[in-house]
């Protein structure tokens, strides 16, 4: 009896070959990430007509043209750093009941691991002009009042601003006034004491 494997039997058994690299598009998806970031950074210290393309460039250690490639211009790439909208779909993401404690822990845990806060730049909008109010639209639109129509009972959009003024204020201690408490406290620790303070703007009265 013949018991050698035919062609087709052997190519079968032949192992499949090493699966191919990732696509490129996950390191085109991170270096866009990392030219926002820069443009974030720098949006948060210096005037929008101050900032140029190669600053950027340098900061996020890339070409200005790969800038160009990805964003077209420096207004693009500036409306994508001007909205809330990616960060606020983040921020929100949590039912009712829990949110405060989720916001705060997101808040924080951008801070520490990211090295950016989701809020944070509104509070220099006014070192822009013309581009601060489109932030100051913005942050209204994609945030405070996104998170009011969520709310139910009355003044609902007075405390979703009094909600998020708590979230900026926290931001500001920890990235800005570098708080040492504040900043040698496990996460867990603060959303224990602060979540409650952002939940009782959440959760109607009575």
């Amino acid at each position: 009896m013949n018991t050698a494997s035919g062609p087709e039997e052997t190519a079968a058994a032949t192992p499949s070959p090493p699966s191919p690299p990732a696509p490129a598009r996950r390191d085109a998806e991170a270096t866009k990430a990392g030219i926002l970031r820069a443009a974030r950074h720098l949006l948060a210290r210096h005037a929008h007509a101050d900032i140029t393309l190669k600053a950027v460039a340098e900061r996020a250690g890339v070409s200005p043209p790969l800038i160009l490639k990805y964003f077209g211009n420096k207004d693009a790439l500036f409306a994508r750093v001007m909205s809330f909208d990616t960060d606020a779909d983040a921020l929100l993401d949590a039912p009712l009941p829990e949110l405060g404690r989720h916001m705060v822990g997101y808040v924080l845990s951008s801070q520490r691991r990211r090295g950016a806060d989701p809020l944070l730049r509104i509070a220099f909008a006014p070192l822009h002009g013309d581009h601060g109010d489109i932030l100051r639209t913005n942050f209204r639109a994609q945030v405070t009042e996104r998170l009011a129509a969520r709310l139910t009972g009355a003044d609902a959009g007075l405390r979703a601003e009094l909600a998020v003024a708590a979230l900026v204020g926290l931001g500001v201690m920890y990235g800005i006034a570098r708080g040492p408490h504040l900043r040698a406290t496990d996460l867990d620790g603060i959303t224990d004491r602060y979540g409650p303070l952002v939940q009782a703007q959440l959760t109607p009265a009575g």
